[in-house]
């Protein structure tokens, strides 16, 4: 589930970083991927917009779309690229145990 406030600390976390570079991933469909090196360009209250670097095409994408990691964005650092949104840690499934009486 998306909290209200994960959506703000993202919003405001890519407020930070306008400028800098990143790496766009995601899905067109049909297990088509894609992987692109964009600049964060503006930062709106629903969205925020990056500029290709490959064509200088403007694309926005939706905060919650990060969130759900429909888009995977990361963020040059100086040294390398970190994801914006930390992967999710899955813990193991535990195993049921069965009792016989």
């Amino acid at each position: 589930m998306i909290y209200q406030e994960d959506i703000l600390n993202l919003q405001s976390n890519i407020k930070e970083k306008i400028g800098q570079k990143i790496i766009v991933k995601g899905s067109l469909g049909r297990s088509r991927l894609f992987e692109k090196e964009a600049t964060i360009e503006k930062a709106y209250p629903n969205i925020f917009v990056v500029k290709y670097e490959e064509n200088s095409r403007n694309v926005s994408y939706q905060y919650k779309d990060v969130l759900t990691r429909n888009v995977e964005v990361d963020v040059f650092d100086g040294t390398g690229y970190s994801p914006l949104v930390p992967p999710i840690q899955r813990q193991p499934k535990r195993q049921k145990t069965v009792t016989t009486v």
